[in-house]
């Protein structure tokens, strides 16, 4: 394990034809110092053992990262400027990069977001659990480790909950619709382990000496105890204070969630008109398929007769099986032929999500040293049961050609780029718009063949159209559009939108109540999809036009998967120049 004096001398950046990705490395190395769930997440060999400080005073120290770190960027753009130019591509998407990134962070902290940071996924309660699910658990010495980490929950509660009532003072609340419900996931999280808490029942496979069975006790009844006592402050305290606050956060908090996600300041008007097209011609494509379906049904009854008639998986392990199958010969079949991948890249596990998460499937990436393979992870919402057609197209997105082949693919060029472009400086436009791009693609490559794998498609697309709808719709408090077979004309409000979504969507009204949810707890990254997709397929199509003949789709992908992160104010310009 390297020693503080070690990572400080390895994340200051040195001269080299690659001043701006040596800077870019340096604030992850510092980042990851002050924040260890990152180290895990990178699989960086310090901090394994701790917590980082959710407490004002940690929120200001991140702050104060990112102030020094454009200072220095500040001066490696004069000093390139004076030489002519940076010295390569990746040196320039690298600086525009870091420069929006951490502008808008900057940005997002000077509005005192950090202090009412609060939703039903990646929000710090679920980031704090979840690290431990990344972590390895074969050896004693892994256990022991995982001890001291649980041993550190407690503070990082105690330091949320300071950061959360510092917003309470200044009058920075969460909905309480959001509170509410992380409130109700915290409660999952408790009937865990046997009704014990879920750091208890998560330890309880740990082999190793009385005294780590002793420690680990110890440490995961102070964990679960935490959970308990900060759920019952969110119940108590936080909600009464909250009382009145809206759901819609209004047009300038909501313009920051967009750049946040996007990596661009969008015209909001167009992209609403557009989501609404996208509906109508995507809700044909799916009545259409229904006829095939069923005749005379129309998609949503095509859906329910899916359902009921279509291939089914029982049994929770058994899906799990099913979709790794899926994502493996997914894999076998590109490689070589839409995609050249490297040895690391081509492993990637199907895990299931633990009780308490949010209802939406999700991925994890590898370590960079690739000891960690990549993961998607599914939710079961406490079902045995699972009709298949529903999930080939999402497994494209979240495992294989989608999330996996990209972020494992950026994980291996990680030194060549940077680790910054590779993770950290991660825009959700560029990686949920090329995860909707391999949806598309495997339907374009027609492996929708299996029955009523394509409506499972049109209707992720579907979902993904209405999501842009919705988002901006309810954030902005819009009229419904006046030919909307539902609400037309009204207002926008969370009660309206989870009604639409729940009739036009083949996933449930709880999958789509707990979206709405989500939605309303990140601002702006709802719509990210669509529109990345949008930027992804306009590069391609403009690649193909300039190469003609020429334009090889192969070596497109290859070169696209190579350019890391990208904000859509660059992204199909770059995939076009490919």
């Amino acid at each position: 394990m390297l020693c503080m004096a070690d990572i400080t001398q390895t994340s200051q950046p040195t001269a080299s034809a690659r001043p701006i990705r040596d800077l870019a490395d340096a604030y992850v190395n510092d980042l990851a110092m002050q924040d260890p769930i990152l180290a895990t997440n990178l699989g960086l060999p310090f901090g394994q053992d701790r917590m980082p400080d959710l407490s004002p005073a940690g929120l200001q120290a991140d702050y104060d990262l990112r102030d020094a770190t454009l200072a220095k960027l500040a001066d490696g753009e004069q000093q390139a400027g004076a030489a002519g130019g940076f010295a390569d591509g990746d040196e320039r998407r690298c600086a525009r990069l870091l420069r929006e990134r951490l502008e808008t962070q900057q940005a997002y902290s000077q509005s005192g977001e950090p202090l009412r940071a609060m939703s039903i996924i990646f929000g710090p309660p679920q980031r704090v659990r979840s690290t431990f699910l990344q972590m390895p658990t074969a050896t004693t010495d892994d256990w022991t480790v995982i001890a001291r980490r649980i041993g550190a929950v407690p503070a990082a509660f105690v330091g949320h909950r300071a950061s959360l009532a510092e917003g309470a003072r200044r009058g920075l609340y969460a909905a309480p619709r959001q509170a509410e419900n992380v409130a109700g996931q915290l409660a999952d999280w408790g009937a865990s382990g046997n009704g014990k808490g879920w750091f208890t029942g998560f330890a309880a496979a740990a082999d190793g000496s009385p005294a780590l069975r002793a420690d680990l006790d110890r440490a995961c009844t102070a964990a679960d105890a935490s959970v308990a006592e900060f759920r019952e402050w969110l119940l108590s305290d936080y909600l009464p204070g909250a009382a009145g606050t809206p759901d819609a956060v209004g047009e300038e908090r909501y313009r920051l969630g967009v750049r946040r996600a996007n990596g661009a300041d969008l015209d909001l008007a167009e992209a609403y008109e557009w989501g609404w097209a996208q509906y109508r011609d995507i809700l044909a494509q799916m009545n259409a398929e229904a006829a095939k379906i069923l005749p005379g049904a129309d998609a949503v009854e095509a859906m329910r007769y899916l359902d009921e008639h279509s291939e089914i998986v029982e049994g929770v392990d058994e899906i799990r099986l099913r979709l790794q199958g899926l994502m493996d010969e997914a894999m076998a079949n590109l490689d070589g032929t839409h995609f050249d991948l490297a040895d690391p890249v081509k492993v990637v596990e199907a895990r299931i999500a633990p009780p308490g998460s949010a209802a939406a499937p999700y991925y994890t990436g590898p370590s960079k040293d690739f000891s960690r393979p990549g993961r998607t992870w599914l939710p079961t919402l406490g079902r045995t049961s699972f009709p298949l057609w529903g999930l080939y197209s999402t497994w494209y997105h979240e495992g294989v050609p989608g999330h996996h082949l990209q972020l494992a693919q950026w994980r291996y060029l990680a030194d060549q780029l940077s680790v910054y472009q590779t993770s950290v400086g991660g825009v959700s436009a560029c990686s949920e718009g090329w995860a909707l791009y391999a949806e598309r693609l495997m339907d374009e490559l027609g492996y929708l063949e299996p029955p009523g794998a394509r409506m499972g498609y049109l209707d992720a697309q579907l979902m993904r159209a209405i999501r842009v709808i919705v988002d901006i719709g309810m954030h902005l408090q819009l009229p419904v559009a006046s030919d909307s077979p539902m609400f037309a004309g009204e207002t926008w409000t969370p009660e309206r939108a989870l009604d639409f979504c729940a009739t036009y969507s083949g996933r449930g009204r709880e999958f789509m109540a707990s979206e709405v949810v989500r939605y309303l707890g990140m601002p702006g990254q709802a719509i990210s999809y669509k529109l990345g997709e949008r930027a992804w397929l306009a590069g391609r199509e403009a690649a193909r036009a300039a190469r003609g003949d020429e334009f090889d789709l192969k070596s497109w992908h290859m070169a696209s998967l190579s350019l890391g992160a990208l904000g859509l104010d660059d992204l199909a310009d770059e995939l076009a120049a490919l």
